[in-house]
């Protein structure tokens, strides 16, 4: 008895199971062909997942500069450190979330 991944939930299952006992996949009907549309489905929702964060990444870091410079805000006050903060905060989070996102795809080739 060997563990695996489920096709549609990538929690680990026993390879005897008939269905997944996480998300109720019937694992007795699936061939070849449906287990990779399931992953390519996976890897397509992932993907999107990711971008959904990556936008709001990049909202984070443009709301916090465009708040630091257009309300000309005083260095060193509450409102521009929370300004820089949302800033830097969403840079690092967009370059961390782009990295994963070319990782996903490299992983998916």
């Amino acid at each position: 008895m060997a563990v695996i991944n489920c096709p549609g939930c990538s929690k680990k299952i026993s390879d005897k199971a008939k269905s997944c006992n996480h998300c109720n996949l019937n694992l007795s009907g699936l061939d070849a062909d449906k287990i990779s549309s399931l992953n390519r489905v996976d890897l397509i929702n992932k993907t999107q997942r990711l971008m959904n964060y990556s936008f709001i990444a990049m909202l984070l870091f443009c709301g916090g500069f465009l708040f630091m410079f257009w309300d000309n805000v005083e260095l060193g006050s509450w409102q521009h450190n929370l300004a820089m903060a949302s800033a830097m905060l969403g840079f690092v989070m967009y370059i961390i979330i782009r990295a994963m996102l070319l990782f996903t795809k490299r992983k998916a080739n």
